[in-house]
């Protein structure tokens, strides 16, 4: 027998950021709403994330004195989203961003701070800025949320003792103490914890700020969170859907939307069979960082609807290393001086501090059984250790028996014994690191660039001379480093138009449906603008099915 659950004008599926935005501007809206979640907790994969968030002219933006123009803005959007994405969902993410950004700031807790210099990732593009269009959410006190702390999702990397960093301040710490401002980073981030314990604070950064701020605007709002109460399917009434099947206590029940329904459950970056239908070999579940939820459950019951599929086979790339915990994402630890990546020829084959999803495209589109490019090898000499954190271990620090003993980290006196430990040609990799050390002596990396644009240089390391991205690898031992394809989720989903409507595949919108971020196709195309480029997008188009859903009382779209 179903039970009933109420009846609401809007019903929000998932609650990330982008099913907790439209649920909020539903709210603010003055429409009655109720957000359902699979887990136990909430926050999704924003709550794992580092909560950056790429809207530009933004009024945060604005105020730290970062100078745009709606055409460069344009123009750079057009250059990474592709033919593949219309012009007019573009526009809907550029027009309607920043009132997005800016009914959070007035109706949640979480406030926001323009991310220093970190670069859009194609700068040198019509429109980029080398300065960044990036923000990320201040630290926030935690206990605003109550007891409903506890049902925050936990982050992807767990804070040791309660340590808590910001992205502008990541980008100093990798360095280690090698530079003054890693030291004076390191010394905010320890005066935020003694502060944090004389306070008793719960201090939360990133995603985790931006998760708990969300439900924080709800919570004032009074829109309830069901956790633990997975979606089984749509309910539909007179040919539109009018709610939302699901599981509540163990029984099944039915959740009445009388303007209509907003997926925003996730990706399928967990799902292992739709991975093996829709994307490319080797890949897996084991490697990504997105929420254990995200099966796809919100695109499968779409396409059961009728909603027509986009980007399947693509994802939030990035290269990882597979670790006995689980995969470490790497940032900057590809873009420091003192590293190269091979693939199983021993050869370089991309510039290694490239924009994530183009070093894992860069894998796929060479990978074959006789040059395997997946697993990749990130080489590394002593040299590199010594000076920058990686993978969240402080320079000097010899990483941890377990990291070897699963295959993820090799070492060796030498590179000739490093090749023979990761069944490569010793003699194609020391052609290669030779070939790569005369590039780093001169500062101009001729094979592939790197370190010539100001995203690369954005992690790279401002004391190495001539160029901050480039070293030799030379001082033994030699490290080898497995790196994987690794994700933040998958990028395909159910295609949506500028109002975020779930389309048929004729075009036709499916009535009272609505989906946004990783449950719909990414507005990014196959590409990725800047950090945050995949949590704003997400945000912004929940905050545009909550305002067409306000502006139809009676329910069709």
């Amino acid at each position: 027998m179903t039970t009933g659950l109420g009846r609401f004008d809007v019903v929000v599926v998932g609650s990330g950021g982008a099913g907790m935005t439209a649920a909020l501007t539903a709210a603010h809206r003055g429409l009655s709403v109720a957000v359902t979640e699979k887990a136990d907790w909430f926050g999704g994969s924003t709550a794992r994330s580092g909560g950056g968030i790429w809207v530009p002219g933004n009024e945060v933006l604005r105020q730290a004195g970062v100078r745009d123009s709606p055409e460069q803005a344009r123009a750079y959007l057009a250059y990474v989203a592709g033919d593949g994405v219309p012009a007019e969902r573009q526009h809907a993410l550029l027009e309607h961003g920043p009132a997005m950004l800016a009914l959070v700031r007035a109706s949640t807790p979480v406030d926001f701070a323009w991310v220093p210099n970190y670069s859009d990732y194609y700068p040198e593009a019509p429109g980029g800025l080398a300065q960044g269009r990036s923000i990320e959410p201040l630290p926030l006190d935690g206990r605003i949320l109550g007891g409903e702390l506890a049902h925050l999702g936990p982050p992807y990397l767990p804070a040791p003792n309660g340590v808590t960093i910001t992205q502008a301040e990541y980008r100093w710490i990798s360095l280690g103490p090698r530079h003054p401002r890693a030291v004076l980073a390191s010394a905010q981030v320890i005066a935020r914890l003694a502060r944090t314990r004389l306070l008793r604070r719960r201090t939360l950064t990133m995603g985790q700020a931006l998760a708990a701020g969300l439900r924080a605007g709800l919570m004032a709002k009074d829109v309830p969170v069901w956790l633990g109460t997975p979606m089984t399917g749509l309910h539909r009434e007179d040919g539109r859907v009018a709610g939302v099947q699901v599981t509540r206590d163990g029984r099944p029940a039915l959740v009445r939307a009388s303007r209509g329904v907003v997926l925003a459950a996730g990706g399928f970056e967990r799902n292992e069979q739709m991975r093996a239908r829709y994307q490319r070999q080797p890949i897996g579940t084991e490697w990504t960082t997105g929420a254990a939820g995200n099966t796809g459950d919100a695109i499968a019951a779409g396409e059961a609807a009728g909603a027509a599929l986009d980007l399947m086979d693509d994802a939030w790339w990035g290269p990882s290393i597979p670790l006995p915990g689980g995969p470490f994402f790497c940032l900057a630890e590809r873009s420091l001086p003192g590293c190269i990546l091979v693939n199983g020829g021993g050869q370089r084959f991309v510039n290694e501090s490239a924009p994530y999803v183009d070093a894992v495209h860069a894998m796929y589109e060479g990978h074959s059984p006789s040059v395997p490019h997946i697993p990749a090898w990130l080489i590394a000499d002593q040299r590199y250790r010594d000076r920058y954190v990686f993978a969240g271990l402080p320079p000097r620090r010899p990483l941890p028996r377990r990291w070897y003993q699963s295959g993820a980290v090799h070492r060796a006196p030498d590179l000739a014994g490093l090749a023979a430990r990761i069944g490569i040609d010793a003699a194609a990799l020391a052609k290669t690191v030779a070939r790569f050390n005369e590039f780093a002596q001169a500062g101009r990396d001729e094979d592939f660039g790197r370190g010539d644009s100001a995203y690369d240089r954005y992690y790279g390391d401002p004391r190495q001379r001539p160029n901050p991205n480039l070293a030799p690898v030379s001082r033994p031992p030699f490290y080898a480093i497995k790196i994987v394809p690794g994700d933040l989720g998958t990028k395909g989903g159910l295609r949506t138009d500028e109002r975020a409507r779930v389309l048929r595949h004729d075009g036709t919108p499916i009535p009272g449906l609505y989906a946004a971020g990783n449950a719909s196709a990414a507005v990014m195309g196959h590409s990725y603008a800047g950090a945050g480029a995949t949590i704003a997008p997400a945000m912004t188009f929940g905050y545009i099915a909550a305002l067409d859903l306000a502006a139809r009382p009676d329910g069709t779209n």
